[in-house]
């Protein structure tokens, strides 16, 4: 009896195991990674929030591909308001400053195939502390995917910035979603993820 119970326990587990499996949507070009940056505090037309709109689509590609993540972390924007925000935004694009940051945790790019790059659309494109990592990591030869959070702007121009950092890449399909849209957005987001 034991013996036949044990068989059939560990026959649901396998079970169990597939199933979880399948529901994840499967990326063709081997092991992903979803790597972004995004802002919590105040954003337009969200308000005050804790949880950065692109984080949330981020988590949206973790659950549903099964993809790895790290993110792009600065303290230099932390508790600034919306508008002194985009202020120094918009200088730090002007002046091409390249903000320190750190990757939590850090990776070895080396071990991905394909690699999710998110982040808030700034002034027509990804934040400038993008820029700086895309200066201190070489994913050329890596499938590289853009996507983006914005008000009103689409990718900007993410894709045609990504193609110019990572030459030898290939950037493909992107994907943006309004920030007042991604707590109800996971729908569009799967959606993206299946047709690519």
């Amino acid at each position: 009896m034991k013996t036949k119970l044990f068989t059939l326990l560990a026959a649901m587990a396998v079970c169990i195991g597939c199933s979880a499996k399948n529901d994840k949507i499967n990326m063709a070009n081997g092991k992903s990674i979803v790597v972004f940056f995004s802002h919590a505090g105040e954003n337009y037309a969200v308000g005050n929030i804790k949880t950065g709109n692109t984080k949330i689509v981020a988590d949206y590609i973790s659950e549903l591909t099964g993809a790895d993540q790290a993110e792009i972390v600065t303290h230099k924007y932390d508790g600034m308001a919306y508008t002194p925000l985009t202020n120094l935004a918009q200088d730090e694009q002007n002046n091409d400053e390249l903000p320190d940051f750190e990757l939590v945790p850090e990776v070895d790019f080396s071990q991905y195939d394909t690699i999710f790059i998110g982040g808030p659309v700034w002034w027509g494109t990804y934040p400038q502390v993008m820029f700086t990592f895309f200066k201190r990591y070489d994913l050329n030869g890596k499938t590289l995917y853009p996507f983006t959070t914005h008000e009103g702007s689409g990718l900007g121009s993410c894709p045609s910035d990504l193609r110019r950092a990572y030459p030898n890449a290939s950037v493909q399909k992107g994907f943006s979603i309004y920030g007042h849209e991604v707590r109800s957005g996971k729908a569009k987001v799967e959606n993206w993820l299946k047709n690519l």
